[in-house]
């Protein structure tokens, strides 16, 4: 795979081929457009699965909920769906990606999603729940630099939800996060994947 393949690309030179998925969330049969380029283009990913089964569901009530790094989208829909009050940021550096979040919202009826690049995201919004599979391969220095980033913009009573898969580095992220002095609870262990809550010190308990 070229450089300019990879997920985290902000312009992917693979050439587009889309093709659309199904996916099941809370007894509904969904339809979401993927392509290549863009992180698990073929398939809603185990580690998705588990944080949309795992993590506590946002509360619907008109907040900021944000999902790094969405990709084509899953999350970012599971959350307008399961929060339709609250206005849900799909962002990721991928423009592919997010032109699929985009679509994908619309096609689920999902109004209250806003996808787009961090660049374009409005710099003073601090968001009640952060949802993430975030990616791992851009490798350690710069997944620590964009959880730095994006969990000092937590509400103060805010909370992240991560999921990680346990053969790379779930657990030494885990030790990581909590040397940065934030509280970190492990909430489930499923599909080889870890599925995390981290709050910054002296948040409250993580529920959202």
């Amino acid at each position: 795979m070229s450089s300019g393949s990879h997920y985290f690309t902000p312009k992917p030179e693979t050439p587009s081929e889309r093709k659309l998925i199904t996916f099941g969330l809370d007894g509904a049969e969904l339809d979401l457009w993927t392509d290549t380029g863009v992180f698990a283009g073929d398939r809603v990913d185990s580690g998705t699965l588990a944080l949309l089964e795992e993590a506590p569901p946002p509360l619907d009530a008109p907040a900021d909920l944000l999902d790094l790094g969405c990709g084509y989208g899953p999350i970012a829909v599971a959350l307008a769906r399961r929060a339709p009050t609250a206005r849900v940021w799909a962002v990721d550096v991928n423009e592919r990606a997010v032109a699929l979040a985009r679509e994908n919202a619309y096609l689920n009826g999902c109004r209250n999603v806003y996808a787009c690049t961090p660049a374009e995201l409005p710099a003073d919004l601090a968001f009640a729940a952060i949802y993430s599979n975030p990616p791992v391969r851009v490798g350690k220095a710069a997944l620590h630099g964009l959880l730095q980033e994006w969990l000092g913009r937590l509400a103060p009573d805010g909370h992240a939800y991560l999921v990680v898969q346990r053969h790379l580095g779930a657990d030494s992220l885990a030790a990581w996060l909590a040397a940065q002095g934030c509280d970190v609870e492990r909430l489930a262990s499923k599909r080889g994947y870890r599925v995390l809550a981290v709050a910054l010190s002296g948040s409250a308990s993580s529920g959202t």
